[in-house]
């Protein structure tokens, strides 16, 4: 390796490092603060770097906030779509319908576990006027939709599917079943555990969905 690669492979190491350190401290304060009373300062100097550093990489608070929840969703900050991670394809490689069900209700209570503080926060804030945090969940909410929409178009094509249910209505169902909004609920107000959580989810979207 010549000596420019190697400078250059070190200061982008260096960025994803910063990048790393900007996010995880973003997600602290947002946890426990609220959106509404962090500001991009605020992250610079709860993660040891500058605020210009901040505004370079992110440029605005919405992008800064949009970049956190989905290395939180994803769990980390490699390049990979959800639908092509571990979790998901073993959705995929499920054989029976309610295998297939169980291991999607297995990657919701994941997210659940790693998003369910941050995006309690994020939405509450929504609710308030912001438009920044109102286009956040509808983005957040399509992607979501996105998502059930595959599972139901792959549960239809290897037919696991009840026959009498429309795939658009399945999607919908699947799509509450799983919002943020749910888990929190149950989780975070009603104090069930993660793996009561799962549990119920696995039943309730087999009694939903699955043909028999």
């Amino acid at each position: 390796m010549t000596r420019r690669a190697y400078d250059n492979t070190r200061r982008a190491e260096q960025a994803q490092l910063t990048r790393r350190r900007v996010l995880d401290a973003a997600r602290e304060l947002l946890i426990e603060r609220g959106p509404a009373a962090i500001t991009m300062r605020d992250v610079a100097t709860h993660a040891g770097v500058s605020a210009e550093t901040v505004y370079k990489t992110f440029r605005t608070k919405a992008t800064l906030i949009k970049d956190v929840y989905d290395v939180t969703l994803a769990g980390d900050d490699d390049p990979i779509p959800m639908i092509d991670r571990p979790e998901i394809q073993a959705v995929f490689a499920a054989t029976s319908p309610q295998d297939k069900l169980a291991r999607y209700a297995f990657a919701a209570r994941r997210v659940g576990e790693r998003a369910g503080p941050l995006l309690a926060r994020l939405l509450a804030a929504a609710t308030g006027g912001d438009c920044d945090l109102a286009q956040f969940r509808e983005s957040i909410n399509s992607e979501r939709l996105a998502g059930t929409d595959a599972l139901v178009r792959h549960l239809a094509a290897a037919g696991g599917l009840r026959a009498d249910l429309d795939p658009d209505r399945a999607r919908d169902i699947v799509w509450t079943l799983i919002s943020p909004e749910v888990y929190e609920l149950l989780v975070g107000d009603r104090g069930w555990s993660p793996d009561e959580y799962e549990q119920w989810l696995a039943q309730a979207l087999t009694a939903a969905l699955a043909a028999r």
